[in-house]
């Protein structure tokens, strides 16, 4: 169920995040990113982590035919924006729409990654959240 954008007011990251994503290892290759990307067109943001914990993200315009696909993706995820679980979820919005993913990761301060706040095509709720 998605939550309205318009209740982001009085709601923080935690009640809209999505928590059903997946990751690849933080020792990825750029073609192993491509692969994940490959398997749905839904994919729009790639998360690394390691032991669970935050390492980087990327979206498939980072990963295109310019970059090495024996690169270690590590070399070319953004480390941020991130936002912390307690932020607003307009914070959250607005930095999920700062990224061609509209996705930013949910990041808790022992950096361990516990999901995403994603906003829906159409630009009126998250995703998933709810």
């Amino acid at each position: 169920m998605a939550r309205r954008l318009d209740d982001a007011a009085t709601l923080t990251a935690a009640d809209v995040v999505h928590r059903r994503f997946s990751t690849l290892s933080a020792d990825a290759s750029v073609d192993d990113v491509r692969t994940w990307f490959a398997a749905s067109a839904n994919r729009r943001m790639a998360f690394l982590t390691e032991d669970g914990r935050y390492a980087g993200s990327l979206t498939r315009a980072d990963v295109d035919d310019d970059v090495d696909g024996a690169r270690p993706a590590r070399e070319v995820a953004r480390r941020g924006p991130t936002i912390a679980p307690d932020a607003t979820a307009a914070r959250g919005h607005e930095l999920a729409l700062s990224t061609d993913a509209r996705r930013v990761p949910v990041v808790d301060a022992d950096g361990m990654l516990i999901g995403v706040v994603s906003v829906t095509e159409d630009l009126t709720a998250f995703c998933g959240a709810g």
